[in-house]
């Protein structure tokens, strides 16, 4: 479920006996960044009755034993350890180190018993990792920060990644997305647990919006995961990063990796974590936002230049996806832009697909790579679009 369909409290199952649904249990383990691992314990860690934020009672517990050294070389002790999570009716696994090593066996086995003793799970950021190693994900909806999330949605298949949501409320298990969307998370569970008023005291204490709108599709880029530099579809993903300008479907694809559309889809998810169609439609929207900030020509032109067939399917996938017009992004991106910038109008672009893509496919060169596509991302606008 997505944040603007988030599951109401009853969703969540009824609670043992011994925990507490007022009592907040945060896992820390050694090398999480610090800033994510900071943010449940400001929110729920500090008391705010006096701005009319009902209080939590917080438990930091380590995740593994020994010093937990963080940013910047810092080490931290945790006052509780893995029994005292037996207590919490909801527990925060802020960020994991490493999306490429397990998380400790005893770490999950507790995530697993709380989950089945009705605590509400929650993971922010590489936190879903954690998660979806403990089997809570499976089938579940998810998502990460949009720059792991093919790598989760590989490695953990039964898990339905959604790279494009900045928190997914499923009930009794929540994930979100990178860094500050943790806070955007946070704040959805105060506000389920105690009302709109109390979350927007809270968002105005710490100075953010109580609510942000849409999604990560702002903050995507053409990143595809490491892994796909040694695989045959490198071939076919490069041809259609630099053939944006021309009008194809997947058929065309699937065709190119002599696959059938059903093969190929499912190995290009598999590989990618996106259907092949999405991803498709999210690169020529890319390469639109790309235009749109370092070219003059008209929006319908870009729409051309970018493979849509008409200048109505450029203006709905790119409102669905970054939430205003071209036109009013254009706006915005230059009013942003200092004046004499040369990104700003007209600089040469450069050549935009994966160098990992480039290289697998240049070695293999079962298919030529052709003339090189224009346009990394010189920058987005910071303001935060509405969806439309």
């Amino acid at each position: 479920m997505s944040q603007d369909l988030a599951a109401p409290p009853e969703a969540t199952r009824k609670l043992s006996g011994r925990r507490r649904r007022e009592i907040v249990a945060v896992l820390l383990f050694s090398g999480g960044p610090i800033f994510e691992s900071s943010i449940p314990l400001s929110v729920f860690g500090i008391d705010r009755q006096d701005a009319g934020v009902p209080r939590y009672r917080l438990l930091v517990c380590a995740g593994e034993e020994g010093p937990l050294r963080t940013t910047g070389g810092l080490e931290l002790t945790a006052p509780y350890g893995l029994e005292a999570m037996s207590r919490a009716g909801t527990v925060v696994v802020p960020a994991w180190r490493s999306i490429t090593s397990p998380p400790p066996p005893q770490a999950l086995e507790a995530l697993r018993r709380a989950h089945e003793e009705g605590a509400r799970i929650v993971g922010l950021c590489t936190g879903a990792f954690v998660l979806a190693a403990a089997g809570l994900l499976d089938g579940r909806p998810a998502t990460t920060h949009w720059m792991y999330a093919p790598t989760l949605a590989k490695r953990y298949p039964s898990v339905h990644v959604d790279p494009r949501e900045l928190f997914v409320d499923d009930g009794d298990v929540l994930t979100s997305a990178g860094t500050a969307a943790g806070i955007d998370l946070c704040l959805h569970i105060v506000r389920t647990d105690h009302g709109t008023e109390a979350a927007g005291a809270l968002a105005r204490r710490l100075v953010v919006p109580p609510r942000r709108s849409g999604g990560q599709e702002r903050y995507l880029d053409r990143s595809l995961p490491e892994e796909i530099g040694a695989d045959p579809l490198a071939e076919v993903v490069a041809w259609a990063l630099e053939h944006l300008h021309e009008q194809f479907d997947v058929e065309t694809l699937a065709a190119r990796a002599y696959m059938s559309r059903r093969t190929f889809d499912r190995r290009f998810r598999s590989l990618t974590g996106s259907a092949p169609l999405q991803w498709l439609i999210t690169q020529r929207v890319l390469q639109a936002q790309r235009l749109l900030e370092t070219s003059d020509y008209s929006v319908d032109e870009v729409a051309g230049r970018c493979g849509f067939r008409s200048p109505v399917a450029l203006r709905g996938h790119f409102r669905r996806q970054l939430g205003s017009s071209p036109a009013a992004y254009r706006a915005a991106y230059r009013a942003r832009r200092p004046a004499g910038d040369p990104v700003a109008l007209g600089a040469p672009l450069a050549d935009a697909v994966p160098q990992q893509v480039r290289r697998a496919a240049a070695a293999s060169a079962a298919l030529p790579l052709g003339a090189t596509a224009p346009a990394p991302d010189p920058g987005k606008p910071e303001a935060y679009a509405r969806r439309g």
